[in-house]
């Protein structure tokens, strides 16, 4: 097996989502065609935020290697021709109209796609946690006839998480926009 030609390095150790992203899309503006971006991270959620952008937008993930508590992901950059217009997912729900759904006893079906860690240290009572790089493998905990709502840290990965769940046949899933950084309601923290 050959060795892959790396041109250019991105160091997003300690970002955390969607940061890796962005990063990487201006990163790669500055590449040409055909050449490689090796991105190193450390947040475990980068692993399906990249995968999952470069899905949407048509560059090419190469792979994954894992050393210690680094990511390393490669992504080639692909002809201009060959890009996709990156799509958000159309069905939202604000915090505030979730908070208030909650406040007036509805029983609501939420999904937090957070990595664990993220979840023990705060989330919405009720929620079931299910990592947005987990939710393929997890399908059969989720009840396509069922109404969701879709929850990460900012936006991001339930963006993602609701167009990979809309794929599979679940039709009644909300994005809750902006995530927990704009939640002011109830949280949990596990011990």
């Amino acid at each position: 097996m050959s060795a892959l030609k790396v041109d250019q390095v991105l160091d997003c150790k300690g970002l955390a989502c969607p940061m890796p992203v962005v990063r990487t899309k201006k990163t790669l503006e500055g590449l040409n065609t055909g050449e490689v971006l090796e991105i190193m991270a450390t947040d475990r959620g980068s692993v399906a935020d990249l995968q999952g952008w470069a899905k949407r937008t048509g560059h090419q993930y190469i792979g994954l290697k894992e050393s210690g508590q680094v990511f390393h992901h490669y992504i080639r950059k692909v002809d201009p021709t060959e890009l996709k217009e990156a799509v958000s997912y159309p069905h939202t729900i604000t915090p505030e109209e979730v908070k208030a759904r909650l406040s007036q006893g509805e029983a609501l079906h939420i999904v937090d796609v957070r990595e664990p860690a993220e979840f023990a240290f705060g989330h919405i009572p009720g929620a079931l946690s299910i990592p947005v790089g987990d939710l393929d493998n997890r399908l059969d905990e989720l009840d396509a006839s069922d109404s969701f709502i879709i929850v990460c840290r900012s936006g991001y990965r339930s963006d993602l998480a609701c167009q990979l769940l809309e794929e599979k046949g679940y039709h009644k899933v909300k994005n809750m926009v902006h995530g927990m950084n704009a939640w002011d309601g109830d949280i949990l923290i596990n011990d």
